[in-house]
């Protein structure tokens, strides 16, 4: 009996998750993309793993601290974050989230500003206190990346880059090929994991999945002295320090753009880079004599309540979307784990992801992203 084959649209965290999992199962899975693996936001992010709000939270947390042993590759992931107020909204804010957590089961400790301090060596005075998640992390977004993808070839997964998808072939109710700018590949399934581009190749099949592309600014500085935990979010920002000692940070907000079937064209450095760097001053003051060295601009897309979209179809009833509106790094060891079950079992076997549906945008006003006011600067 000749494999199942599936054709996984995407070569971002999410898409190569998903190929993982369904080849630790045996599946033939083909990864395609229009360009390299990882390309956008997948590798341009903050690396945090700490979605308590998702439905999939309770899996990420099982998950990625086993993620560099089933993988057989480094992600550099590391547990436990912390997050500082420098206002007093960010204190009740963070109040309530840790109330939330500890509720769940999920242990967070209060810390008061001097507890804070001691915590994050290069924050200052300002810093009135904050929480220290006793789970979740962080781990390196381009190690991540690249440890997905081999252990997806070891596995005997294919990856194809620079390969844009032109059209899909369909009969009887189903996907039977997806071609593309260097070849033709058949599959008994497909996943559609392309970020941004989603809507485009959905709109081939019949099918409106709503989102709208922005920019996912980061910036990076000169090393600083290590902190004793690395995970450091607060001010509107998320990000960590890296192993060299680097301040990689991100948090919006978002600069929506136009979108195409070949993706955003050139998106140079942005004015929003400075409002990065003056935040992140608030945030460690201590830090605050470092340059700059280098800005990221990953792409996301959103939906249009900034939820992710997991779902199988109905028609073509072997195809199943999977975006996640700008959560995926984090919770991608989940996720794959999600659409692996879809595509194998037509549902979720750990989790109830109904609220993810589709089904959930039927009747959406076609003017939404003007009603929302997410729309690209002239």
């Amino acid at each position: 009996m000749s494999k199942q084959k599936v054709i996984v649209i995407g070569a971002g965290v999410t898409g190569l998750s998903s190929a993982w999992w369904l080849a630790r199962q045996g599946v033939d899975v083909t990864v395609i993309d229009k360009g390299v693996v990882g390309w956008e936001a997948s590798g341009r992010n903050g690396g945090g793993a700490s979605h308590y709000q998702s439905p999939l939270f309770d899996e990420e947390q099982r998950l990625w601290p086993q993620m560099d042993e089933l993988l057989g590759y480094p992600t550099e992931h590391s547990r436990e974050r912390i997050v500082i107020a420098v206002s007093e909204s960010q204190l009740r804010e963070y109040r309530y989230i840790a109330d939330m957590c500890n509720a769940m089961g999920y242990r967070v400790d209060w810390l008061d500003s001097q507890q804070a301090q001691e915590a994050v060596p290069l924050a200052g005075e300002n810093c009135l206190g904050g929480m220290h998640y006793r789970f979740g992390g962080h781990a390196n977004p381009q190690r991540t990346v690249q440890a997905y993808a081999w252990a997806l070839q070891d596995l005997g997964g294919k990856i194809i880059q620079h390969s844009p998808v032109t059209g899909f072939e369909t009969a009887g109710g189903k996907v039977t090929a997806v071609n593309t700018a260097t070849g033709r590949y058949e599959g008994d399934a497909v996943i559609v994991a392309a970020g941004p581009q989603i809507g485009f190749l959905m709109a081939q099949l019949g099918v409106e999945v709503p989102l709208a592309a922005a920019r996912a600014e980061m910036i990076v500085t000169e090393p600083a002295p290590m902190m004793p935990l690395g995970g450091v979010d607060g001010n509107g920002l998320y990000g960590r320090q890296t192993l060299r000692g680097n301040l990689a940070y991100g948090g919006g907000p978002h600069e929506w753009i136009e979108n195409s079937p070949q993706g955003p064209g050139a998106r140079p450095s942005s004015p929003l880079t400075r409002n990065l760097a003056r935040r992140l001053i608030e945030l460690l003051p201590k830090a605050g004599n470092l340059n700059v060295i280098r800005s990221w601009a990953g792409v996301i897309e959103k939906s249009p309540d900034g939820r992710p979209i997991l779902d199988r179809m109905t028609s073509p009833d072997n195809v199943v979307v999977a975006t996640m509106s700008g959560v995926g790094f984090g919770l991608s060891p989940a996720s794959g784990h999600a659409v692996s079950d879809l595509v194998l079992h037509g549902r979720c076997t750990f989790a109830d992801i109904s609220k993810l549906s589709l089904a959930r945008f039927e009747g959406l006003a076609p003017d939404w992203r003007e009603r929302q006011g997410w729309q690209a600067l002239a």
